[in-house]
């Protein structure tokens, strides 16, 4: 598989969807004619938040699994691992018609038990605490835009009221854009950086702690 040389950065979102983020996140992506990547909780998925997954999916963003409510997954049996991830990706493929091929896990807290159980690739991100209140937009942006580099998942939350997220995501693209990157979604950039998805152990381990796709 060749491997693209372009500067390369992956938007993704956590913990949607939300009544109001979640349509002002994409508000931005379509503004910038950009696509993201949403990790759904799926109990957020009712009749106020599906628009917004719909229309997720209509402006080529993907959706993909994290988990039905956002536990402590170690903490969890096998069956109860199981029962959040097959529980969320269900309602994804009512709504979307596709699995997800991602996992990313909640307080990105793993477990040997998760990896046996989780079929899918599990993945991290750059994070910059915009769970936080305290954290201003201008901070959040400034701290995604010093710690990207080629092939980065920038990892941010459009849960409920996260509004100082959609004013950092105005500061974030056209920085990073203006500084030669194009933004993909995660499935392309694992493809055009030539990184195979695998239920491997191993490798879901490796994907898991690396905020970078180069050549894991």
């Amino acid at each position: 598989m060749s491997r693209n040389t372009e500067k390369l950065a992956a938007l993704t979102f956590d913990d949607g969807p939300s009544t109001d983020t979640t349509a002002q996140v994409l508000d931005v992506l379509e503004e910038f004619h950009e696509a993201g990547t949403f990790f759904l909780i799926g109990q957020n998925i009712n009749e106020r938040t599906e628009s917004a997954v719909r229309r997720a999916v209509k402006l080529g963003c993907e959706i993909e699994n994290h988990s039905w409510s956002h536990p402590a997954m170690p903490e969890l049996n096998a069956a109860q691992i199981r029962e959040e991830i097959f529980r969320t990706t269900e309602q994804i493929v009512r709504i979307t018609g596709r699995g997800p091929m991602f996992f990313r896990p909640p307080y990105i807290a793993v477990s040997e038990k998760m990896y046996e159980q989780i079929p899918l690739t599990f993945i991290a991100g750059i994070g910059c605490e915009d769970w936080n209140d305290q954290v201003s937009a201008d901070e959040r942006a400034e701290r995604i835009c010093s710690g990207v580099t080629d092939g980065a998942v920038i990892l941010l939350h459009d849960m409920e009221g996260n509004r100082k997220t959609v004013e950092a995501l105005r500061l974030i693209i056209p920085e990073l854009k203006q500084a030669g990157y194009r933004f993909v979604t995660l499935e392309q950039l694992f493809r055009e950086k030539g990184v195979s998805l695998s239920e491997d152990a191993d490798v879901k381990k490796r994907c898991c702690y690396s905020c970078v796709i180069s050549a894991l």
